[in-house]
């Protein structure tokens, strides 16, 4: 279920129809196929880019009731308003024990542990996900074009440069959208400049 802030993009073939929160793409999208957009007509989730699927069946006033709505906060345990929610944790009795004897308590040990963790892998974990998004929406919107295979090595490759030129010659709104999707991919995994 989309939450409040899925941003996701639509086409119609090459051509971006817009971009955004799900209920203004939805309601553009809705749009153009009731002007003759020629499609396919595919949305996409701009982190992922796995596909977005709306009922364009009817008005556009029925197009929006069906419309997913944000999935509700979890209620339970923890502190909501701060966005804490309790979850359970299994520890052997000597991680626990020696949670125990950290400063700050058990829970505030977990956060710094999982902070500390999270911050040494952001580069390489951001870079990795740019670029199987990146990849899905090209092999669903560029797989026919000239030079897909190569600008997927590159990819995967982290070659920027050539990347680029690669699809340098592709529509402009999917070139465009896989320059953006791409951007995070291009973060050097050991401190290197990418080429």
């Amino acid at each position: 279920m989309p939450s409040d802030d899925l941003t996701c993009s639509a086409f119609d073939h090459h051509r971006l129809i817009a971009r955004g929160a799900l209920v203004d793409v939805a309601r553009a999208t809705k749009l153009a196929l009731d002007a003759g957009a020629a499609g396919p007509v595919l949305i996409f989730d701009d982190r992922s880019s796995q596909p977005v699927e709306v009922d364009f069946r009817g008005s556009l006033d029925d197009v929006m009731a069906r419309l997913p709505a944000p999935a509700a906060a979890a209620r339970g345990p923890g502190r909501p308003r701060l966005g804490v929610v309790s979850r359970e944790v299994t520890l052997l009795p000597r991680h626990w024990d020696w949670l125990g004897q950290q400063s700050g308590g058990i829970s505030a040990s977990l956060r710094r542990l999982v902070e500390q963790a999270s911050r040494q892998q952001e580069p390489q974990a951001r870079a990795r996900l740019a670029q199987e998004a990146t990849d899905r929406f090209m092999r669903v919107m560029a797989g026919d074009l000239t030079g897909y295979e190569e600008a997927s090595r590159a990819l995967y490759r982290g070659e920027q440069q050539r990347f680029a030129g690669l699809i340098a010659k592709w529509p402009a709104d999917v070139r465009e959208h896989l320059l953006k999707l791409a951007a995070d991919a291009w973060e050097p995994a050991n401190g290197q400049p990418q080429r």
